[in-house]
């Protein structure tokens, strides 16, 4: 089988720092903080009490009160980043057989808020739940909502492999698209998790940090004094779409996916191997998948989300598989700025490595005042402000509970 070339034609997100992709982009390069004291519900008897929320985002913008109460806010952030990544793919222009359009839109909790909402007064003895909760909490409903709202009829469904989660729905977008099942999908993911049990969990879990007085300073990837991630939330969308079917219709294309590489490290369910033995293997298929060596890779967007023994792990996994030529590769970790969207976080980070290929930039990791000493000192992490680097293929790595390693390896786009 001929496999299809596969690119990127739109892009949506809804962050922490930012409710578009520009501004998400500007404040990203910018080493804006999108985290703060909890403002969803009274948090003050919590170990953690800070997160990463999306600020003044307004769903009537996009639907009416009547269509918004049948969502849960993840689903209303992925309608949100998905409108805004087809329109600028303009993939509804008349041209597109809509009948090949599909969605393959994740999350990590799915409808957490709504699930605790309506049960947690739960009278046993008249018990009573919304006609909608079912619909509300499911993990699959985002992709239906989009479909439904923009009468997308090809494959339709969610994936759910945590915090790896829309980094595995980009990957089955582009495989689906690469062997002729789709001419386009809608690709993301979407996560609203910042509630009392989400927090309680992770807290439980001892994922989350605790540094309650300095919440902007909290997301520390890679730094000695890191405790924990920060909890955050939103959405990002990717259209993805093939090669000759975007030039036929003068779509904006932005990047090209050439490879995907998934693996499990088979270990323990929260814990990563300490060697990264399985994030090295997902970036190696990755890699072979696309046909490339190590040596042609010029940036990697790190998992990187602030806990002691992940990001040290993920910089094993890349000093195993680059070795010598790790010094070669920048490195950057967004959650320094936006916290961990779980769910959503693979296609976010996937929004800012296209960005950095466009654009030649990579944006800064925050927060590293001391870095790790078990860092290797080869390790060319972007530090303290943005920086220029000419690109032509990056690694977008997401890594799940569970075991789940995904990472996506996109090319720049040269017109040819």
């Amino acid at each position: 089988m001929k496999l299809r070339r596969v690119v990127i034609t739109g892009l949506g997100a809804l962050t922490p720092i930012g409710n578009d992709c520009p501004t998400f982009w500007e404040n990203l390069l910018s080493g804006v903080s999108g985290a703060g004291p909890i403002t969803r519900f009274d948090a003050s008897c919590f170990r953690t009490r800070f997160a990463c929320e999306v600020k003044q985002f307004d769903i009537l913008r996009y639907v009416n009160l009547k269509e918004s109460r049948k969502m849960d806010l993840f689903t209303q952030f992925a309608v949100a980043a998905a409108d805004e990544a087809i329109e600028m793919s303009r993939l509804k222009d008349g041209s597109t057989d809509l009948k090949r359009v599909g969605v393959i839109f994740s999350t990590g909790m799915g409808g957490c808020g709504s699930f605790y909402e309506e049960t947690k007064n739960l009278d046993m003895q008249d018990p009573k739940l919304s006609p909608f909760f079912v619909t509300r909490v499911i993990s699959d409903i985002a992709s239906g909502h989009i479909a439904i709202r923009h009468g997308f009829m090809g494959l339709n469904y969610s994936i759910s492999s945590a915090c790896a989660s829309s980094a595995n729905a980009i990957a089955d977008a582009f495989t689906n698209i690469r062997i002729g099942k789709a001419d386009a999908i809608i690709a993301g993911g979407a996560e609203a998790p910042i509630t009392p049990p989400g927090v309680l969990g992770f807290n439980a879990s001892h994922a989350l940090s605790t540094r309650n007085e300095e919440p902007e300073k909290a997301s520390r990837p890679f730094d000695r004094d890191r405790d924990g991630f920060v909890m955050g939330e939103g959405a990002g969308a990717l259209v993805l779409e093939e090669y000759e079917h975007a030039i036929r219709r003068g779509a904006p294309i932005l990047a090209e996916i050439v490879g995907s590489g998934m693996s499990a490290d088979a270990y323990h369910i929260t814990l990563p191997h300490p060697e990264g033995i399985g994030a090295a293997l997902s970036m190696r298929y990755a890699l072979e998948d696309a046909g490339i060596t190590t040596d042609e890779v010029g940036f990697i967007n790190t998992h990187g989300t602030s806990t002691p023994a992940g990001d040290l792990a993920e910089i094993n996994a890349i000093r195993t598989l680059f070795g010598e030529g790790m010094s070669k590769v920048a490195l950057t970790s967004n959650k320094s700025a936006i916290g961990h969207l779980l769910g959503a976080a693979g296609a976010v980070e996937a929004i800012a490595t296209v960005f950095s290929l466009r654009e030649g930039i990579i944006p800064p990791t925050c927060n590293v005042e001391n870095l790790d000493e078990k860092m290797p000192p080869e390790m060319q992490l972007v530090r303290d402000k943005a920086q220029k680097k000419d690109i032509r293929y990056a690694l977008s790595n997401s890594f799940g509970f569970g075991g789940h390693n995904i990472t996506l390896l996109l090319k720049r786009y040269d017109e040819q």
